[in-house]
């Protein structure tokens, strides 16, 4: 009997081990798929109220990137590099963009390789290179690196750090950073050994200690996605000069209310 128990046990174990690892197996191969989201879209229906103009930026690797170009001003104003999240269209970000009319800026904001129609398969060494054609786009119209401000949303602030790493832009605004996707993945998948198995992993905490530009760190204590304490951790890990923009409420998606507008608004004029 005891036997026949022994047996069982073993068969038990051995299905469960099979099936996690199955579940290992698939991560591996398709987490790129769990990453990356352009068919999400999370704001519908939002009309833009900012002049823009819809351009195209050619990759080193020769991908065509659509942007979205608001030129207020640019001898005037600086310019915002407007780095987007992991999932959905530029269409998503036009509540956002809306607000930027009231201040005295210009914006950039592109979609990354895969996403709103775009050839190409996102992964972190490709949206760093979309990010630096950005750049790069800009410097064609005679923009100098303190003529920029860096923003990163969420995945976006994986890019805007790598982008600004020893660099000399204006200044640089993280919307809901993650200290690392390594850490961000395994607050989602805590039983899974996401260290072994992850290809992009964005190391904004190893970055940020090297850069050296005005940073504005924003971030809701309600996020479900990103945990409030990585961008706790990103801020005080960030150089002089600082500045944060925490909530008790917001979620991941912040609120463009008065209190966040005036922090926006605040960080920009910081830096004239």
């Amino acid at each position: 009997m005891k036997k026949k128990s022994n047996n069982f046990l073993m068969s038990i174990i051995i299905v469960i081990s099979l099936i996690y690892l199955s579940v290992l197996v698939f991560l591996f191969f398709f987490q790129r798929s769990l990453l990356y989201l352009p068919n999400v879209n999370n704001y519908f229906g939002d009309k833009l109220k900012v002049d823009i103009e819809e351009v195209q930026i050619r990759t080193s690797d020769n991908i065509n990137l659509v942007g979205w170009f608001h030129k207020k001003d640019l001898k005037k104003f600086k310019t915002i590099v407007y780095f987007h999240g992991n999932a959905g269209k530029l269409d998503n970000r036009i509540h956002k963009l809306n607000h930027f009319k009231d201040m005295d800026i210009n914006f950039l904001i592109i979609s990354w390789r895969g996403f709103s129609g775009n050839s190409g398969k996102p992964s972190e060494q490709g949206l760093y290179k979309d990010g630096k054609s950005a750049i790069d786009w800009l410097r064609n119209l005679g923009l100098s690196e303190r003529d920029i401000i860096l923003y990163g949303e969420s995945l976006g602030t994986g890019i805007a750090t790598q982008i600004a790493l020893n660099k000399k832009f204006a200044g640089l605004i993280l919307e809901t950073p993650f200290t690392s996707m390594v850490d961000a993945a395994q607050n989602v998948y805590p039983y899974i050994p996401v260290g072994l198995l992850l290809k992009d992993r964005y190391e904004n905490d190893k970055k940020i200690k090297k850069i050296n530009i005005p940073v504005l760190v924003m971030h809701g204590e309600a996020d479900e996605i990103v945990p409030f304490k990585m961008g706790k951790k990103i801020y005080e890990m960030a150089n002089q000069p600082k500045y944060s923009y925490f909530t008790k409420y917001d979620n991941h998606m912040m609120k463009y209310d008065e209190k966040l507008i005036f922090a926006l608004t605040s960080f920009i004029k910081s830096l004239n």
